[in-house]
């Protein structure tokens, strides 16, 4: 690594920590209900989407009513999606004149992109018109992205209101996201894509003559709006089926990083938008600073992995897998970055990386996306490991643990716990499903310590509602499609429910005063055991599968041995 190389990492880290700030004290303005100044000229059409709408956004609502709302309209986002799949060879704005998208894969695709997740089982430019591209899948790419913001609201005021039965209104929560962050912030990007050669057009696919005399279909499309948002919204789908890895979604070297930039922005922002909106400004910032230290381990890692000269082929650096307009760095710092946020977006294929570097973007993922993660999601993940954390603490010192004024009792542990375990166990049924089954053991492409990883990452994956993938995997079988479906719907709700819930829980609380008991969240004694609990609770549930996969594959290539 040069010093371009290393100056390349301290601006993005440097950045990343910069902007955390301003948007966070955006992020959490717009959820108290108050736009930024220059967004005021807004306010009307919030105004009139609720008339239409017939939505009261003053009314509150309890945890149940909260969830229930919500998963009435992911079922309604769900049911639109897959109708608009199955009939798009009707639609207008198809140029190619693409048909029905089969049964499977459009029920993969729908709960893909409603959960946040964008695992994709397809090829968009060879699978889906402009209009499902665009008023399917880019919709749902800021509606699923708005639900996470609204879901960390509802556990922020959970923590602040004393006494209370209510958690906001939902619907409010989402108007004001998605029209006062996401919108501004995804217009903005798009117009930068743009200019730096992102496609943006309607036309029909253009054809060209090759130097050989061939004839070659260059696909275009809207695509800078939906890389915007897959970006900014942790998404991930990509609009070609290589993802980022395309010259088209990804042009250049600024592009590339401004995109790396995009997938951590906002989720970073949220851990700060959390402490505004909780008051406890000092604890978000050590929050934050254990995701940082998580990420820049795993960083580290990944890239000693990558430099290190490979024991067969003598190189001090491979490039395959990786776009050479690029280079390792660069790689490497956005398969660390989409994995530790459930993005899941890629500018290189993470199987052809060296295995400890693959396994280190599968740890990000197992993590269970509480580093950085999504927005929002990754947010409220944390806190359910932060109660674990402070859990463990009581246990300790033999005292009924508090978080932020408010006592954690046996219902906000338990919730705690399922929150965090429900996506492992999804994981782990997967992995045993793709190996117990003709069907999954048809879909691996090699053999080895390689194909457990393969599998482990596919599910690790649409289970915590990542969606990158192994590119040697054939996931278009009905094992992947419709056991996928599963593990996606079971990553997203079986967070979020649990998380409103402890929300409605500590709503309903008085608050503590601090005691000589207390522990203390705001200094590093708190980051230490948020650290282990994390290495404890989550890393080391997948600790077997991880050693008989990546470790044992890089013991192997050491030894001479490759898959």
């Amino acid at each position: 690594m040069n010093v371009a190389d290393f100056a390349y990492l301290v601006l993005f880290l440097s950045l990343l920590v910069v902007a955390s700030g301003p948007l966070g004290f955006w992020i959490a303005g717009v959820l108290r209900g108050g736009p930024p100044v220059f967004l005021r000229w807004l306010v009307p059409v919030e105004c009139a989407i609720y008339r239409l709408a017939g939505i009261a956004p003053a009314t509150e609502m309890g945890w149940r009513v909260y969830a229930g709302t919500l998963l009435v309209f992911h079922l309604l986002g769900f049911i639109a999606l897959v109708a608009m799949q199955l009939v798009q060879g009707h639609l207008p704005l198809n140029p190619q004149h693409f048909g029905a998208v089969p049964l499977g894969v459009a029920v993969n695709t729908a709960v893909s992109f409603v959960t946040n997740t964008n695992w994709q089982a397809y090829s968009g430019e060879a699978s889906l018109g402009y209009l499902t591209q665009m008023g399917g899948l880019g919709v749902q790419n800021f509606l699923s992205a708005a639900v996470g913001f609204a879901v960390m609201a509802a556990l922020a005021r959970g923590l602040v209101r004393k006494s209370a039965a209510g958690l906001g209104n939902f619907w409010a929560d989402l108007v004001r996201s998605t029209l006062y962050v996401l919108l501004p912030l995804s217009l903005v990007l798009a117009v930068v894509l743009v200019a730096q050669g992102v496609p943006m057009s309607f036309a029909p696919y253009a054809t060209a003559t090759t130097l050989a005399g061939a004839e070659q279909v260059i696909p275009l499309g809207p695509a800078a709006s939906q890389i915007a948002i897959k970006q900014l919204g942790t998404n991930g789908g990509g609009f070609y089926g290589v993802n980022s890895a395309h010259p088209f979604e990804n042009p250049t070297p600024f592009s590339n990083f401004l995109q790396t930039f995009a997938i951590l922005a906002l989720p970073g922002a949220c851990v700060l938008a959390f402490g505004r909106l909780v008051g406890a400004r000092r604890h978000a910032w050590v929050v934050y600073g254990v995701m940082l230290v998580f990420f820049v381990a795993a960083l580290g890692l990944s890239l000693w992995a990558e430099l290190t000269p490979h024991p067969q082929l003598g190189a001090a650096v491979v490039m395959e897998g990786k776009e050479v307009r690029f280079g390792v760095v660069p790689s490497v710092l956005w398969a660390n970055a989409t994995t530790v946020a459930s993005n899941g977006s890629v500018n290189a294929m993470h199987s052809s990386f060296a295995p400890l570097a693959g396994g280190v973007a599968l740890f990000n993922m197992l993590l269970g996306e509480i580093i950085f993660g999504g927005i929002g999601s990754g947010l409220y993940g944390m806190v359910a490991m932060i109660v674990l954390a402070v859990f463990l603490a009581g246990l300790m010192v033999g005292r009924t643990p508090e978080y932020l004024g408010k006592k954690i009792e046996a219902f906000e542990v338990k919730m705690a716990a399922v929150a965090v375990l429900v996506p492992c166990v999804a994981v782990l049924f997967g992995c045993a499903a793709s190996f117990l089954t003709e069907g999954g053991r048809a879909a691996v492409g090699n053999g080895g310590p390689h194909a457990l990883t393969e599998v482990l990452y596919a599910w690790g994956s649409m289970a915590n509602n990542n969606g990158s993938a192994f590119g040697s995997l054939t996931a278009t079988g009905d094992l992947y499609t419709w056991g996928g479906a599963c593990a996606m719907l079971v990553g997203r709700f079986g967070v979020i429910l649990p998380v409103l819930a402890l929300a409605g829980s500590l709503a309903a609380k008085k608050a503590v005063p601090p005691s000589s008991g207390t522990l203390p969240t705001d200094g590093a004694l708190f980051a230490a055991l948020l650290g282990g609990t994390i290495l404890i609770v989550a890393a080391l549930t997948h600790f077997p599968s991880l050693a008989l996969g990546p470790v044992l594959e890089h013991l192997l290539l050491g030894a001479g041995r490759t898959f």
